[in-house]
Formats: structure tokens, sequence, C-alpha cells
């Protein structure tokens, strides 16, 4: 059985109006996590991830450079408990 883990991710920098949410989406359905991702009024994106421990690792890896517009600053990572309450990801506001 693969492993599976749970990673909640703070985004900062040119995060904002530049698609980082919609591509975000894209990338985590490519990889096969569920989650979601959301703009936090501080001008960050927050997301979390959840599914197997390496596509998990993928979605977190492809945050650190995110869409073509965007210029990603820094990126806070803390796992959490793996719970499956994910089925889908989305878009949160």
């Amino acid at each position: 059985m693969k492993s599976q883990k749970v990673v909640h991710a703070i985004i900062s920098g040119r995060v904002q109006g530049v698609f980082f949410r919609m591509e975000t989406r894209r990338a985590a359905e490519r990889f096969g996590v569920n989650g979601w991702v959301r703009n936090r009024p501080d001008g960050t994106v927050e997301a979390v991830f959840e599914g197997d421990s390496e596509k998990v690792d993928q979605a977190v890896d492809w945050c650190k450079n995110g869409p073509p517009m965007a210029l990603v600053s820094d990126i806070k990572i803390d796992e959490i408990d793996y719970t499956g309450e994910y089925k889908d990801f989305s878009i949160s506001s």
C-alpha cells in the first residue's frame, strides 16, 4: 500500500492575479491529488493537497514555481494528519 499524506501550503510572492488557483487545480488533477486552493486577503495563496505521498510532493514542487506569470518568493509547508476527506480538488473562495 502506498503511503498517504496531507500537506497545507501557504505560497507567497506574485501569486494572485496570475491564474495561480486555476493552474494549481489543473496541476493537482494532473498529479492525481485532492484538496483545495484559495486566495488569502494578505495576498498569499493557501492550498491543501491530499493523496499519495509522492504525488502530493509533486504538487508542492509545482507550487514552488507556479504558472508562467507567477513569481513565488516563499512557500511554507506543514504536513497534517491524513483523513481522506477530500474527493476532488476545488478552488475555494
